[in-house]
């Protein structure tokens, strides 16, 4: 049984001894006891169960969720499985992860998803097309730049962070810094191709810029805090010279940013059909 951080188990002990006989039994990852299934189906069963918990108050505010390895065992699910539904936990915000303390349950909140036009899912594709590209493109820049980065390179990425933070505050202009931040990585991996990639593409990188929806959902400050969360757990992995928790706070960042534009986009994809079909 894993214990919460208030004594409460997290994860059943059947679950946890359907997976351990599985172990016994040589079962690959994802089949205990059930048909194969796609990782993609794997993960919206795991994102079922646990939501499932947090909205039942199985698992309250504040509740630390098992490590990646014991939710696998519990599950019986691949550690691939297991990140991508914490990511779309996350992008639900209904969990918050710290790379290296661990994920934990957060407050209810009135919701923070952002409802996207139907006449932007245009615009969402391609922004959701960027957005991968960035992901496989700066995981490694931040890994990269953790190793490699001048303390004076580290400087810019604190002042960049520091001027995005207090924009916040005073709805402010929170992209130039943004950007800046993104950037300032991409040129302290010491390889000139990836700062000239985002370079490129400017600030159409971030999603604010072509989103009116986020947009307005910003105006109270609440998406950009989060996502100020996210930058500072990126440079302090990349201040003690971690490339592994940087490339996870990268990656942590923007599948965080694709998944809420994902779900937004089949969301307004509903109400479009909605509306052609009445």
């Amino acid at each position: 049984m894993t214990p919460s951080v208030t004594g409460k188990p997290l994860i059943h002990e059947p679950t946890v001894k359907i997976a351990a006989e599985a172990d016994a039994h040589g079962l690959p990852d994802g089949f205990v006891g059930r048909p194969r299934q796609r990782a993609r189906g794997l993960a919206h069963g795991l994102v079922d169960d646990l939501s499932g918990r947090i909205r039942d108050g199985a698992l309250r505010p504040g509740d630390k969720l098992p490590t990646e390895s014991e939710i696998m065992r519990a599950f019986g699910v691949s550690r691939t499985v297991v990140r991508e539904a914490l990511s779309k936990l996350q992008a639900a915000e209904l969990v918050e992860t710290h790379h290296g303390v661990g994920t934990f349950v957060l407050q209810p909140r009135a919701s923070g998803m952002f409802r996207l036009d139907p006449g932007e899912i245009a615009t969402s594709v391609d922004v959701l097309a960027v957005l991968e590209l960035r992901i496989s493109l700066e995981t490694e820049s931040a890994g990269l730049a953790a190793s490699r980065r001048t303390e004076e390179q580290l400087l810019v990425m604190r002042e960049a962070l520091d001027e995005f933070e207090r924009n916040v505050g005073v709805a402010g202009d929170t992209v130039a810094p943004d950007f800046r931040f993104h950037l300032q990585i991409a040129q302290s991996t010491g390889n000139p191709y990836f700062a000239d990639i985002l370079s490129h593409l400017g600030t159409t990188i971030i999603p604010r810029t072509r989103i009116s929806a986020i947009r307005n959902l910003d105006r109270g400050g609440a998406y950009s805090s989060r996502v100020n969360r996210e930058h500072e757990e990126i440079y302090a992995a990349i201040a003690r010279r971690d490339p592994e928790a940087a490339r996870a706070a990268m990656r942590i960042h923007l599948t965080n940013s694709r998944e809420r534009l994902r779900l937004a986009q089949e969301a307004a994809q509903k109400v479009a059909a909605d509306a052609s079909s009445s």
